[in-house]
């Protein structure tokens, strides 16, 4: 796999990248000469359909592993590419899936900006069938890189709309200091303020309230999961690597740590396969789809937090000294592991299980119980 062999050269090239916060320009140019811009789209529009047709999750979450496993900076940035051309693909017209396939290809770097504080995006509908925009969003992964960014933002009877500026046909207003933060410096996510941009019909995707319409707000959880085990991959293959240039494989307390790390990444694994199977599996619900990507979102992050843990206590004060690898990524982890509501999440799959779930398997096959 192409994904592979870019993720090779993210990894060699993070330390410089974190050292300076800057955007993994060339990562990304190596992606877009892959044609993994276009993977997403559907086949029909010259894509391979990775995560917008049936059985094609699983295929999607082995990519964005591997791009996490090179830095989670550029896995964070690609996964919100993904996350837009899927909405596309879910909620836009006809004309819109073909106008932003052809988009991809050209190489436009599209994102999903979702964040918002007290000054957050609001859209007011004008005469024309247009949108004025008026606020700012935060977290915006991919900052001035991205030129299709999916910004919902709220209409004036309190719904949500989704909208798609051009950046380079319109002027924003990037806080490019807003970034300060210990870890994922590389994914460069500013604020910027859309104030005064206005909107043609053809940027305007879906419907009102579309963008939280389940299973597509929560089930996609399964996508930056992926992304995150492979940054937990990375660590403990760096760790791995640590204890076998010291000489210290043969330590009993560090072959313990090494498989307690091995089974709960492992474990993570199997359970994003089984996500990825709920996905795709026709007969599921939206609540199963979302139950069973909180479950699994929520595997994952458990099992990043022990293996950090663990390697602590494997390498000591002076394996977390750069420019060792492993200190960068214990930064990038913790910062990307804290997701929206992780109480929320878990408490959904307890709820699930004590109210509505007729067995022990509340997701077990329809085959078994037929």
């Amino acid at each position: 796999m192409r994904a592979a062999e870019i993720a090779v050269f993210a990894a060699e090239n993070a330390a410089m990248l974190d050292q300076t916060g800057t955007f993994p320009t060339e990562e990304f140019a190596q992606l877009r000469a892959a044609g993994l811009f276009a993977a997403p789209v559907p086949r029909a529009y010259g894509g391979l359909g990775l995560g917008t047709e049936p059985g094609q999750t699983e295929p999607l979450l082995r990519l964005l592993m591997h791009l996490g496993r090179g830095n989670l900076a550029v896995g964070r940035v690609y996964e919100g590419h993904v996350n837009a051309l899927g909405l596309i693909h879910t909620f836009g017209t006809p004309a819109q899936r073909e106008r932003f396939a052809a988009d991809a290809h050209a190489g436009h770097l599209f994102a999903v900006w979702n964040a918002g504080g007290a000054d957050d995006v609001r859209l007011f509908p004008q005469a024309d069938g247009s949108m004025r925009m008026e606020g700012a969003k935060t977290f915006c992964s991919g900052g001035d890189a991205v030129t299709r960014p999916f910004t919902p933002g709220m209409l004036p009877d309190g719904t949500w709309q989704i909208v798609l500026p051009p950046m380079e046909q319109v002027e924003t207003h990037p806080d490019l200091a807003w970034w300060r933060v210990s870890g994922m410096r590389a994914s460069t996510s500013y604020k910027i303020d859309f104030t005064g941009v206005t909107l043609s019909p053809e940027y305007i995707i879906g419907g009102p309230g579309d963008y939280l319409r389940q299973p597509w707000l929560s089930g996609g959880a399964i996508r930056f999961a992926a992304v995150q085990l492979g940054g937990g991959q990375a660590l403990f293959d760096a760790t791995r690597h640590y204890l076998q240039e010291m000489g210290r494989t043969g330590d009993p307390y560090q072959v313990q740590r090494a498989a307690d790390m091995t089974i709960v990444l492992e474990g993570a694994r199997l359970w994003l396969v089984r996500a990825a199977a709920t996905n795709d599996d026709p007969m599921r619900t939206p609540e199963e789809i979302v139950i069973y990507a909180n479950m699994a979102r929520t595997v994952v992050e458990r099992a990043c937090m022990d293996v950090m843990q663990a390697v602590e206590r494997t390498i000591g004060a002076r394996g977390l000294m750069a420019p060792l690898p492993m200190e960068r990524i214990i930064r990038d982890l913790t910062v990307y592991l804290r997701q929206p509501a992780p109480d929320a999440t878990v408490a959904s799959a307890g709820r699930y299980a004590l109210d509505i779930a007729p067995y022990f398997d509340p997701l077990v096959s329809r085959e078994t119980t037929a």
